[in-house]
């Protein structure tokens, strides 16, 4: 872990409210790396010990906050197109956003295949969440329906992070922000493939049992 993020982290930890879990899931949601378990799970531990925040609160505005992130890569998609997009993918600046040429490859296949809904799916995907954004700028998606399928991934996204910091104030013993971010990390990239194979399992069923149809 480099210096520059260690401080960043404890920051963030030590400062949590409502408008740093807005402003950092907004990073998180942009093209600059930073991990969503480092704010929610331990903004909902918080909420659970500090009359001044609420759980609820906290999930509304972590899901604003990645709704302006993914706003950023849909409008810089949308307004810059492929051939910038990829020039920074393959860029020094790039590389340190931890994107790369592969990475946006990746995103565009899965926007391929699953069309609009993957802004809902792509939410779930440790490796696609930061990153759906821009094949849906790319390929001109309706404002209105990106930002649904957005809000509704990031919403339970953020559900799932925060049921997380709420279950390790329940059920463990741990007392600091920084070791609710170690146990929601360690958790949280498992519960989400979970969830998104549970969702694709349903989609995959309504498909057949309306060609059946």
């Amino acid at each position: 872990m480099s210096e520059l993020f260690r401080v960043l982290l404890e920051w963030v930890l030590d400062n949590l409210n409502y408008w740093v879990v807005t402003l950092f899931m907004a990073i998180e949601s942009s093209f600059i790396p930073f991990p969503s378990e480092v704010v929610v799970p331990p903004a909902a531990w918080k909420a659970m010990t500090d009359e001044s925040m609420n759980v609820f609160l906290v999930i509304v505005f972590a899901t604003v906050g990645a709704d302006i992130g993914a706003l950023v890569n849909y409008y810089l998609s949308k307004v810059l197109g492929r051939p910038i997009i990829y020039r920074f993918a393959d860029s020094r600046f790039g590389h340190l956003c931890l994107i790369n040429r592969a990475k946006v490859e990746q995103a565009e296949q899965y926007f391929r295949e699953h069309g609009a809904a993957s802004t809902f799916f792509g939410r779930l995907v440790p490796a696609v969440r930061q990153l759906i954004s821009i094949p849906a700028g790319l390929s001109g998606m309706k404002l209105g329906t990106f930002l649904l399928y957005t809000s509704l991934g990031a919403g339970v996204w953020n559900t799932i992070l925060a049921l997380i910091g709420y279950a390790i104030y329940q059920y463990t013993d741990i007392k600091t922000t920084e070791d609710v971010y170690v146990m929601a990390t360690h958790y949280s990239h498992e519960i989400g493939y979970v969830l998104l194979a549970a969702a694709l399992l349903v989609v995959g069923v309504m498909i057949y049992r309306h060609k059946k149809k």
